[in-house]
């Protein structure tokens, strides 16, 4: 998986390309403690090229989430495609996440 960091107008942009697994969920969590240290007004998942989310994927994203919250930093999640809102689906984790379909339209959320 490719992590990218970059800044819009004080939010924070994760874009997310590949598969959320266990492979790289160390990774992702350290992005996502090293992001809320440089940028607390807020993270923005840009999950939008994620092609694959294994259960271990998605325990991070609920770590996200929860961490966010801890930290008092908002967390969102764009551009989640149909294999990722089918997923939420199943597990009941949609109403758990702040999700938007185009990056432009999370990021305008936080102001």
């Amino acid at each position: 998986m490719k992590l990218n960091k970059q800044t819009y107008n004080n939010v924070a942009v994760v874009e997310m390309h590949g598969e959320l697994e266990s492979d790289v969920v160390e990774r992702f969590e350290n992005t996502i403690s090293e992001t809320i240290a440089d940028s607390p007004g807020g993270i923005v998942l840009d999950m939008h090229a994620v092609e694959f989310i294994d259960s271990v994927g998605l325990e991070s994203l609920i770590w996200a989430r929860d961490y966010c919250n801890d930290n008092r930093c908002g967390l969102r999640i764009a551009g989640l495609g149909d294999n990722g809102r089918k997923i939420l689906e199943i597990t009941r984790l949609r109403d758990e996440f702040d999700a938007y379909d185009n990056l432009a339209e999370a990021v305008k959320s936080f102001a």
